[in-house]
């Protein structure tokens, strides 16, 4: 019988990649989420009955085990850039990946892939970042043989990144931006995928690994070479820090006083504590090399995907051929 791995959040941005690969590499996959429902699309993935998701809530000891019972192998892909009611940084991405290790080493699970993130630090000053160091030091006390992936920001079809800003450009003249000079180290997310087969196989030390693509740029830099993608011309504007702050603070607010019912996608005050600091691989880190991996450029993916946010669609570079016949 072919192996078994617990992929937690596995119908998210990367989990879906994980869950895809090891499907194909023959694994039996097990999608852990809060909405099955929502997630029956991975069934896809493989034959009738290999890949299945399954209800869990990373918050209940009970729920976390019940997922990854008889299981080989276990990923933790849950991660959240806004917090909502109950799904604060402290439950899902320190409590949460905790719980996920101590139930993993005492079901005896052999290996154990964490999704972090650059910049992972329990010293930071931001929620977000402190929290993704609190979960790593809580994976690797329970499971020290784990590998950890800190990839930076994360590029796809599905991506909330070159799609979200995609999609202001529609709205107006101006892009506005905070921490323009920020630099960031996009990486695909099926090369993130790819590492953690290549560690769930066991082709990989254990260890942490920061994984960016091989173009680093400035916010602004990417929010033009999107801009370029697409075929429109805006205005980058960078917010100042401290117009940056109130209107995060006016969001957050908003997202308070209507008890969730508004929740703040745009920009958080967390998320400007982030933005100060590049968010690029750290000289001397392990990355792709040590895995064996040669990551994909931008240039390679934003067109498939980013091509419905041209002026006329798909059919943008017919009618600017078109411009040049002439009439007769």
């Amino acid at each position: 019988m072919s192996k078994l791995v617990t992929i937690y959040g596995g119908s998210g941005f990367v989990g879906r990649y994980i869950a895809y690969r090891m499907a194909r590499a023959g694994w039996r996959v097990r999608v852990a989420v809060r909405h099955p429902n929502e997630a029956l699309f991975v069934r896809t993935y493989g034959v009738v009955g290999q890949v299945e998701p399954v209800l869990c809530n990373i918050r209940d000891d009970g729920s976390v085990r019940d997922a990854l019972r008889g299981a080989d192998a276990v990923v933790n892909c849950v991660g959240i850039l806004v917090e909502t009611g109950k799904n604060g940084f402290d439950a899902v991405q320190s409590g949460g990946a905790e719980r996920i290790a101590r139930m993993a080493a005492g079901e005896g699970v052999d290996r154990f892939v964490q999704v972090s993130a650059i910049g992972a630090d329990m010293e930071s000053d931001s929620d977000y970042a402190r929290t993704k160091g609190e979960g790593e030091a809580a994976v690797l006390k329970h499971m020290p043989h784990a590998v950890i992936l800190r990839p930076s920001i994360m590029f796809g079809a599905e991506d909330e990144f070159f799609n979200r800003f995609a999609g202001m450009t529609r709205t107006g003249p101006i892009l506005p931006v905070a921490g323009a000079a920020t630099r960031f180290q996009p990486v695909f997310v099926d090369d993130v995928a790819k590492a953690a087969e290549t560690a769930l196989e066991g082709r990989a030390a254990s260890g942490v690994y920061e994984l960016g693509g091989p173009d680093v740029d400035t916010f602004r830099g990417l929010m033009q070479r999107m801009l370029h993608v697409i075929h429109r011309r805006r205005l980058v504007l960078n917010m100042p820090w401290f117009v940056a702050k109130m209107v995060a603070f006016g969001f957050d607010m908003l997202q308070a006083i209507t008890f969730g019912l508004f929740t703040n996608k745009m920009l958080t005050r967390d998320q400007v504590k982030n933005l100060r600091n590049d968010n690029v691989v750290a000289d001397g880190a392990r990355g792709f090399t040590e895995l064996g991996i040669t990551p994909t450029a931008m240039d390679a993916v934003l067109p498939d995907y980013l091509w419905r946010f041209r002026p006329s669609g798909q059919y943008d570079a017919i009618k600017a051929s078109a411009r040049n016949l002439r009439q007769g």
